[in-house]
């Protein structure tokens, strides 16, 4: 019985290390994820979320993704925002992007009964912005649909991830 509980225990401590092996072994890290939710789920083209994180490491590259949230009835298959991006002591540079949000087969978040979530990944022009300096970043956005408000978009959001080779 005592040969047995250590055996067990062992178990555990193998399983404990092999648990964080595989959390510690993913290629990207999150820096950094911020999700705000739209008053009444109408995004209106006045309502500019702001997001503002401090980049100490400008050796690597980082990816930056968009995040939204609707439900089924949101009835367009991309959306059209502005983003305001501003490096320390830079100005401020802005970027007209479509970020695409379904295809032929549907959308491509992923969704539980009629909400979906999407993590649109996007690069900004190298020649106006880049993380090149260590200090405070801030990401504003705004929608610029043909409809304002824009119905059925519950949240948005930035994420910045750092990514390794």
């Amino acid at each position: 019985m005592i040969v047995f509980k250590k055996l067990r225990g062992f178990v555990y401590c193998l399983l404990l290390i092999a648990l964080c092996a595989f959390l510690f072994s993913c290629d990207r890290i999150n820096l950094y994820e911020k999700v705000v939710p739209v008053p009444k789920h109408q995004w209106q083209s006045n309502f500019k979320p702001e997001f503002t994180f401090t980049i100490k490491d400008t050796a690597v590259p980082y990816q930056l993704y968009f995040i939204v949230r609707h439900n089924n009835q949101y009835k367009y298959n991309n959306v059209w925002v502005n983003l305001y991006a501003k490096g320390p002591a830079d100005t401020v540079h802005k970027f007209v992007l479509e970020l695409p949000l379904a295809n032929k087969e549907g959308w491509l978040g992923s969704g539980m009964d009629d909400v979906f979530e999407h993590r649109v990944g996007f690069v900004l022009d190298p020649q106006k912005f880049s993380f090149d300096r260590a200090g405070e970043y801030s990401f504003t956005l705004e929608q610029i649909m043909r409809d304002d408000p824009l119905p059925n978009i519950m949240d948005v959001g930035l994420r910045l991830e750092k990514k390794t080779p």
